[in-house]
């Protein structure tokens, strides 16, 4: 029997490839077929020499923007060491511009555009028989130093797909790495940028085959899901039929999904919102820009008053983690336009924002349209653009130090109290506090060097003396209770000078055990005596009434009597985080 190797290059190990796992359930009944994943970060040679011992007679590549130049110098060697191999490649990168790939990889035999499932188990049996390939629609092949493109293939019924989910082989890591998961296939968007829109319309699984695929996952261990639905609300009466079988049968999984926000439904909304459990849902939204000119050049239909309400009324309900994404250099954004889009979706406070640069990629229609727009562009993966007609090479230098720190601060969530307040008192606008960080940094030259925790508060504290601004004393205070709140044990070190006196300590620590009521009803309920304390608490004294800066959406009170002692408590409970008590001194008639 012909031994084939299904391989990819992942981005990370935690990742898993869906596509050479649909393969092999297509055509493992007739080939003895094995999956190899290796990641970006893998030693070329060490993929080499791993395939060379599996002694296969074909191996199939499936190949992405983020693999392909990494899997081409992994394809030359092979060829090299292992001459009668023929090498078929597959995926997204190479279905468009085939005939490109083809001339660029001389070493590639075959290239399979589209769905594989069916072109690839074709081509197998072609590779193993009568070697007619100009019968195997939907793949291209070499006649001498001709390339052949043969017709495409019609698109699969997803319901005589056998399930890729069940492979024995795949359970002692399902709890380790993500699953990824498809319950469509196509998108009915016609966004220029994106390859979805280059497949019109959209196919489904059937429903029960689906839930039952996702009940096995979770009885093997899986703990994340991500569908790679492009749309996966579209269908308002599958999605919802879906939210409530995972609401009803999670067991602690999560599931990620990419939605298109303007077009969520009321009653599903409020179906999420009472009865999500947290944290078992992610939403990913691509917003990309507000800016309407923008989005009526790209074909994106957009609502963006109806976005916000989605995107607010599931942060409102606290149960679901939202990821929204924009893209810099879309046609006729120029720079002061995506300020605006920046500010615009941030005033949502996603917790997660996700600033990324437009991508040309082969076979969509702002690529096609490039000259339009005067873009430039990387000529390799990832196709990144260099500069447009409104936006210059300058410009994109200055947003990618935005981006670095809106990673390294807002997405990571380690200041969130701090950085909420700079941003409604100390800069016109979040898009200016990233970008004035950002070059702040970059002018330091910290993108040189790493960081720990500390490094990155000793940093803004430093951007900030640097700025001038004006309640350092409130900022430092916000900063002490953040850096608390980051540690999952009483932390060893704090990074600013002034700390409590022991004497001080002392008497507060007496008073609290003494009359723990007079923080709070929870604070007492946890009976701590002044040897808990010492063991599970940090305090500090911070000069202004936390409690009313926080209620009050950050506004602060220039009365200079009122002072608060910060208490964090850590290894209190299960979850095993870090909870946190006010005291206003003003009221502590015992001290």
């Amino acid at each position: 029997m012909m031994k084939v190797v299904l391989s990819t290059l992942n981005a990370k190990y935690i990742h898993t490839s869906l596509a050479i796992r649909l393969l092999k359930a297509y055509s493992e009944k007739e080939f003895d077929i094995e999956l190899a994943e290796y990641t970006i970060k893998d030693p070329v040679m060490n993929i080499v020499s791993d395939l060379y011992q599996r002694k296969p007679d074909v191996i199939g590549f499936s190949c992405y923007i983020w693999n392909i130049e990494e899997t081409i110098k992994v394809v030359d060697i092979v060829k090299q060491v292992m001459p009668e191999v023929t090498i078929v490649l597959g995926g997204p990168e190479v279905s468009y511009d085939t005939q490109h790939w083809m001339e660029r990889i001389k070493n590639v035999d075959h290239i399979v555009m589209g769905d594989g499932e069916e072109t690839l188990h074709h081509l197998l049996k072609t590779i193993e028989g009568d070697r007619k390939f100009h019968f195997v629609y939907g793949a291209t092949y070499r006649k001498g130093d001709e390339i052949v493109i043969n017709p495409g293939r019609p698109k699969i019924d997803l319901n005589t797909l056998p399930s890729p989910y069940r492979f024995p082989e795949d359970i002692p890591d399902l709890g380790k790495r993500i699953v990824y998961f498809e319950t469509s296939r196509g998108c009915p968007f016609n966004c220029q940028f994106c390859l979805s829109s280059i497949e019109v319309g959209v196919r489904y699984y059937d429903i029960e085959r689906v839930k039952s695929d996702i009940t096995y996952l979770i009885d093997h261990g899986a703990k994340i899901i991500k569908f790679l639905d492009r749309t996966f609300n579209i269908n308002r009466n599958y999605a919802m039929e879906m939210f409530e079988f995972i609401i009803e049968n999670n067991r602690g999984c999560v599931f990620q999904f990419e939605i298109t926000a303007d077009i969520m439904r009321p009653e599903v909304l409020e179906y999420l919102a009472a009865n999500a459990p947290p944290g078992i849902f992610r939403f990913e939204i691509g917003v990309q820009s507000t800016n309407d000119v923008t989005n009526e050049l790209v074909k994106r239909r957009q609502n963006f008053t109806k976005l916000s309400r989605t995107v607010n009324t599931i942060k409102a309900s606290g149960n679901i983690d939202q990821h929204l994404d924009l893209i810099a250099g879309l046609p006729d954004e120029d720079y002061d336009t995506f300020r605006t889009t920046f500010n615009d979706v941030f005033a949502m406070e996603p917790e997660e924002l996700q600033l990324g640069f437009l991508k040309m990629l082969r076979g969509t229609g702002l690529r096609i349209d490039a000259d339009k727009y005067e873009y430039k562009y990387m000529e390799y993966a990832p196709y990144e653009i260099l500069s447009s007609n409104k936006l210059s090479f300058a410009d994109i230098i200055h947003l990618k130090r935005l981006e670095d720190v809106l990673e390294k601060y807002w997405n990571a969530h380690r200041m969130d109290h701090t950085l909420k307040y700079l941003m409604k008192n100390e800069f016109d606008s979040p898009f200016d506090f990233f970008q004035d960080f950002g070059d702040y940094w970059e002018g330091q030259g910290w993108q040189k060097i790493g960081h720990q925790l500390e490094d990155l508060f000793l940093r803004l504290h430093s951007f900030l003396e640097f700025r001038g601004v004006q309640r350092m004393d409130v900022i430092l205070g916000l900063m002490k209770l953040d850096y608390f709140m980051n540690h999952k044990y009483k932390p060893r070190t704090i990074w600013w000078d002034e700390r409590l006196t022991k004497d001080k300590w002392s008497v507060y620590m007496k008073s609290l055990a003494a009359h723990p009521e007079q923080v709070s009803a929870e604070f007492a309920a946890l009976q701590l005596d002044e040897r808990g304390l010492q063991k599970h608490a940090v305090m500090d004294i911070l000069p202004f009434d936390l409690d009313a800066l926080l209620n009050e959406e950050g506004k602060v009170s220039n009365r200079t009597d009122q002072q608060t002692l910060l208490i964090v408590l850590y290894q209190q409970d299960e979850t095993q985080r870090p909870r946190w008590f006010t005291w206003k001194l003003e009221l502590a008639a015992l001290l």
